[in-house]
């Protein structure tokens, strides 16, 4: 499985802020990617909480954040255009074809795509596409790094309930 880390956040401790942000976004998506490794299909889907929330669903959605923030709000695209949900809720609903593979691949391909959409970009340059209107990239970082953040930690409870059955 191709990595999603580009380093360590100690690694990067006296970097510029820029990298800084990236080490931490990839640290956050390696752990919500990560939380499905070595889990049946059947634990993947399994409902622990009264919300659609499953580990499954957590890494779909996470690929369904990055389409928000580094496609519709880099280029202007409509979700529809992208291919993507039209809410947040939407983007936990699991399909037959929704595998723990074709999941995380999902994920660290929309990683990547993020990246590239990123790399010319300075964090001040202001990103069209967000429903909010305009907002600097140094933002749109903060945001998804708080949002993985959550996310991861839901993942890591989730995970342990699953495991100790």
């Amino acid at each position: 499985m191709p990595s999603l880390s580009h380093g360590s956040a100690e690694g990067a401790l006296h970097q510029p802020i820029r990298t800084q942000l990236e080490t931490f976004l990839d640290e956050h998506r390696a752990v919500l990617n990560g939380c499905l490794d070595g889990l049946s299909e059947e634990q993947a889907r399994r409902s622990l909480v009264p919300s659609r929330t499953t580990l499954l669903g957590l890494v779909k959605h996470a690929a369904f954040v990055e389409r928000v923030w580094f496609d519709e709000g880099v280029t202007g695209r409509s979700r529809a255009e992208i291919g993507i949900p039209t809410t947040p809720d939407e983007s936990f609903v699991l399909d037959d074809t929704d595998t723990v593979d074709s999941v995380q691949r999902a994920h660290r391909k929309a990683c990547a795509a993020s990246r590239r959409a990123t790399a010319d970009l300075d964090l001040d340059d202001v990103l069209p596409g967000n429903r909010r209107g305009p907002i600097p990239l140094r933002w749109v970082y903060l945001h998804v790094l708080r949002e993985l953040a959550q996310h991861g930690g839901h993942a890591d409870i989730l995970r342990e309930q699953i495991l100790a059955d």
